[in-house]
């Protein structure tokens, strides 16, 4: 395996990803209920478990203590009570700690707050949207659980049905986050049009989501381009925009994210296992799909694997 994808293997055919499961999703809607009744459940796997090292040391016998930072949806949100998170990566973390045999405690924190915290034992693991770095695997471990993805959308009438490569962009309206990574993948797009004589990209920038819906909606603008979660989790509830198109975060790399764990704690390895039983087992596609992120997942679970390199 080459120490990192090509960007053509970071960019994937878009017409695969809408499956039956989301636009069920877009009749039914996301379920915030702090019961979560239809979270799936994993066996306990063995091989996982045994790969526990003998030194770990975890906060609670007996419990799998997941930190994460609780913000929008799809990842994580807090449920209709208003005290409960719910989200993709709760479910991620519920799945694993049920094949480590383990009961799952999650611990709300802030962003800038898990670093400290995971070093000082506070908690045995952070599922966080945490991108596997080279500057972060000096202090931490990792074991990876889904693709760092960047997604194209479309209003669901548009004309346009793919975007895979920089040539699909020219001439078109591109809403974006300005000074975001997104906006320099998509800077490097546009210089390659250019400089190959295309008409080049118009950008489009919006202070919220409301405002570039309406941009989308009211062909002000062709395309958004931004973090796939939350575009994936709007396009199911409101059900006006489709996605054509995803790149990897890391473009022209491949970034991951991945559970988060102290450097030389003796869980990686088995956070790796049960990731990978729980891909062969179909249990983390259903998490993934309970939320619209299919086009986030991994076909297989690394332990630290290559990360972005420091700048």
């Amino acid at each position: 395996m080459t120490l990192f994808r090509t960007a053509a293997a970071g960019v994937l055919a878009a017409g695969l990803l809408i499956s039956a499961s989301t636009l069920a999703f877009a009749q039914g809607g996301f379920d915030l209920t702090p019961e979560q009744a239809a979270r799936p459940k994993a066996e306990a796997n063995q091989a996982a478990i045994a790969k526990i090292s003998p030194d770990f040391k975890p906060v609670t016998q007996g419990s799998f203590t997941v930190a994460l930072t609780v913000g929008d949806p799809p990842l994580s949100t807090y449920a209709t009570d208003s005290s409960t998170p719910v989200g993709a990566e709760e479910d991620t973390a519920s799945i694993i700690a049920d094949a480590l045999g383990m009961k799952l405690v999650l611990v709300p924190v802030a962003w800038p707050d898990w670093p400290l915290g995971l070093e000082s034992g506070k908690f045995d693991a952070v599922i966080s949207n945490v991108t596997v770095t080279e500057a972060r695997k000096e202090k931490f471990d990792f074991s990876s659980y889904r693709l760092d993805v960047l997604g194209f959308y479309v209003p669901t009438e548009s004309t346009i049905q793919e975007i895979k490569e920089p040539k699909d962009l020219a001439g078109l309206r591109v809403i974006v986050g300005a000074g975001t990574n997104q906006e320099k993948i998509l800077l490097e797009w546009d210089k390659q049009n250019k400089d190959a004589g295309l008409a080049p990209v118009e950008f489009q920038y919006y202070d919220d989501s409301a405002a570039s819906q309406l941009a989308l909606q009211s062909g002000r603008a062709d395309v958004e381009f931004n973090p796939n979660a939350q575009l994936a989790y709007r396009a199911v509830v409101n059900g006006k925009t489709r996605l054509v198109g995803i790149v990897n975060g890391g473009w022209p790399l491949t970034a991951e994210i991945a559970v988060a764990t102290k450097k030389g704690a003796g869980l990686a390895d088995a956070l790796t296992e049960a990731i990978n039983g729980l891909i062969t087992s179909g249990k983390y596609v259903e998490a993934l799909k309970r939320w619209g992120l299919e086009a986030e997942q991994l076909t297989e679970s690394r332990t630290n694997p290559p990360g972005l390199p420091k700048t």
